[in-house]
């Protein structure tokens, strides 16, 4: 169940705090996390970001008529810096709102850091996928992040939770 299958990381020009809402915040992740020709299941977007919480959303598939559902418990939270969770996959609808955890699950962690006047951000997937999937997936991740960039130059500090004093102020105070 740990392989280590790929990674995606990028810089972005936002607060660790702002980054930190858009991987952990309900309304956020309903308008980004999906590729960028797709777009989130509504009302399909659960996140807890707490040990034991949990994490959920559907990824509308129409062209190949089916929704893919993602949803997972979080097993390591460190605020601003740190998130790890399970990873369950299904297309059925039935087994989506069970939350059913005793089928085969992937780890997902993602790491955020403040560097200078940008957050890094790194998405790694820890399982086993049949040979090739490994590449597509991280593929398709590549997209989830442009997505990711395209909803940061759209949103304001405020829309993100937070001031742009406070946020130099955490910047400053952790250094």
């Amino acid at each position: 169940m740990s392989e280590f299958l790929y990674s995606v990381e990028r810089e972005f020009a936002v607060t660790t705090q702002q980054m930190w809402r858009a991987w952990t915040d309900t309304a956020a992740l309903e308008r980004w996390y999906s590729p960028t020709a797709l777009t989130v299941l509504p009302g399909s977007v659960v996140s807890e970001p707490h040990i034991g919480g949990w994490w959920t959303v559907g990824v509308d598939v129409p062209d190949n008529g089916f929704v893919a559902y993602f949803y997972g418990k979080y097993t390591e939270v460190a605020e601003h810096t740190r998130l790890v969770h399970t990873m369950y996959y299904t297309q059925d609808a039935a087994v989506f709102a069970a939350r059913d955890l005793s089928g085969v699950h992937h780890r997902i962690e993602i790491d955020i850091e403040f560097r200078g006047d940008v957050t890094w951000v790194k998405f790694s997937q820890f399982g086993e996928l049949p040979e090739g999937q490994a590449e597509m997936a991280q593929a398709g991740m590549e997209s989830y992040f442009d997505n990711l960039e395209g909803f940061l130059e759209k949103s304001s500090p405020e829309t993100l939770g937070e001031s742009i004093a406070s946020a130099n102020s955490f910047h400053s105070d952790s250094s």
